[in-house]
């Protein structure tokens, strides 16, 4: 009799490690769904005005990481890319998230819970900066919930379908190539049709820019006459009258707050007898006055371009505070716009002029969404950032002892009235010039005082008087041109301004911190 021989059963196919490139692209992929979902549920509760605050997780840590940058370093990326640092930001968060889901995909090629758990940490930060946003709400969240868990699902199906098995006799199976690439292209096609559906959704429906094309401007109760001499007839020299499209834009807002006339309001309260809430139609009832005024950042370096001049029309912040009883201990009126920016301007700035206004216009037309459609702030005399506050819904009369607006804490002084300085625009730094006659031109501004004359020097020579444009308004800037017989040679031009009250610029240099930059423009040429 023999025994018969079984053979052992064949060892189970054991689970290998994807390649590390199709881990790195299954991550790419969960990232992007991640996003592109969370992107076009959160469009969904915006237009539909379901949102109590911002439900885009992108824009909510890009607000986020803007609040919690240091000073210094924000002053760096206005200095260094002006107006364009919200492109900036916004394209370095892409970048770092598309780090982020490479290796996490990575990860999860070598250890699927850990790859999970990075992508699973995104989601938590996402839904923590959205729940610090103003007004934000529980339902603002649910795009980013669901968004990192159609991620979360993407990242293991596509981790699975890129990981061979190998058989006991060492070949792989389970593995195609194409397989995996045609499931990873679909998942990444639907994340880029669902970020562009949420894109369309939001601008499509277009409706702050039809109420914008709807509104109707009244004729101004005091309108504003400009002399005729304002603009010198000198290439190069700043237009007198600043473009809505390039007049300069800081602010903190990565995504514009859209407001239609319809939904806006304004509530006036605090330390006020009677508390006002007026909405866009009253608002524009009322008797309108015009006014140029010229507007400074306090970002503005010497002899930098952060500056505009505008005529405005809107209503006058003191003719609104008048019936209010406000209470004679307040000092401080604490502005906050739609986007829940707080800027705090003093009580005095805003009631002993009726140059203050709740501006509804620029240079003839409704305000440009950029510049604050439908209502803005616009005070003469004071820098940007205590005073002209941009899609405003809220005044607040309080005192400086009781609340703190947003820049105060980083760096910037509670009251900051604009320091008058000048700037050279003729000629451009390092030109060649001819030897003879040549222009030195710029504009001054010295608003809510005046200009009273611009001075030239040449290598520290001794001051001479340059002829001014006319000028409407104290509180606005003025041209200014200096005849310079020139001589071969390398120099060094430099101005300055004498204002209404006898007071000269500053020379000494100093930073924008903590309530703006002093020194004198100067420019190096070569005379031949």
């Amino acid at each position: 009799m023999t025994a018969t021989q079984t053979a052992p059963p064949a060892p189970a196919a054991e689970r290998t490690h994807p390649r590390w490139w199709a881990a790195a692209l299954s991550g790419l992929v969960a990232g992007a769904v991640t996003v592109g979902l969370a992107e076009l549920l959160a469009a969904v509760l915006t237009v539909t005005g379901l949102a109590g605050g911002q439900p885009s997780p992108v824009i909510s840590v890009g607000d986020a990481f803007v609040d919690r940058t240091p000073g210094p370093l924000k002053d760096f990326a206005v200095r260094t890319f002006g107006e364009n640092d919200k492109l900036v930001l916004l394209g370095s968060i892409g970048l770092v998230l598309v780090v982020l889901a490479l290796a996490a995909g990575i990860a999860a090629g070598r250890r699927l819970v850990v790859g999970l758990g990075l992508v699973l940490l995104l989601g938590l930060v996402a839904v923590g900066a959205i729940m610090t946003r103003p007004s934000a709400s529980p339902l603002d969240v649910v795009p980013t919930v669901i968004g990192t868990a159609a991620g979360l699902w993407t990242l293991r199906w596509l981790i699975e379908r890129a990981t061979p098995t190998t058989s006991d006799d060492g070949s792989a199976a389970g593995w195609s190539r194409r397989t995996f690439l045609g499931s990873a292209g679909a998942a990444g096609a639907a994340a880029v049709v669902a970020g562009g559906a949420g894109h369309v959704l939001e601008s499509s429906l277009g409706s702050v820019e039809d109420s914008r094309a709807k509104v109707r401007l009244p004729k101004a109760a005091e309108p504003v006459t400009v002399p005729k001499d304002v603009q010198l007839p000198i290439k190069g020299i700043t237009p007198w009258q600043t473009d809505p499209a390039t007049f300069y834009r800081v602010d903190t807002a990565l995504r514009l707050p859209q407001i239609t006339t319809e939904e806006w309001s304004l509530k006036v309260h605090g330390k006020v007898g009677k508390e006002l809430t007026i909405d866009y139609r009253t608002l524009v009832a009322k008797p309108l006055v015009e006014r140029l005024i010229t507007l400074t950042c306090v970002s503005n370096e010497v002899g930098g371009k952060l500056l505009g001049n505008a005529v405005w029309l809107g209503y006058p912040v003191k003719d609104l505070l008048a019936d209010l009883e406000v209470d004679p201990g307040a000092d401080m009126v604490l502005s906050t716009s739609q986007d829940g920016m707080t800027i705090s301007t003093p009580l005095e700035n805003l009631t002993k002029n009726r140059d203050a206004l709740l501006a509804v216009a620029m240079n003839g037309e409704p305000l440009p969404v950029q510049h604050g459609f439908p209502v803005r702030m616009v005070v003469p005399g004071l820098y940007g950032y205590v005073s002209a506050t941009k899609w405003v819904t809220d005044l607040k009369v309080t005192r400086f002892a009781d609340d703190e607006a947003y820049w105060t804490p980083r760096g910037y002084s509670a009251k900051a009235p604009i320091k008058f300085s000048s700037r050279i625009d003729v000629p451009k730094g390092f030109a060649q010039l001819k030897a003879g006659k040549n222009a030195i031109a710029g504009v001054a501004w010295a608003q809510a005082v005046g200009v009273a004359k611009v001075q030239v020097r040449v290598d520290r020579g001794s001051w001479q008087d340059a002829r001014l444009a006319g000028a409407p308004s104290k509180n606005t800037w003025v041209q200014w041109v200096y005849e310079w017989d020139a001589e071969p040679g390398s120099h060094t031009l430099e101005c300055r301004l004498v204002d209404a009250d006898g007071n000269e610029q500053v020379e000494s240099k100093h930073g924008i911190r903590p309530d703006g930059s002093t020194g004198l423009d100067s420019k190096n040429v070569t005379v031949s």
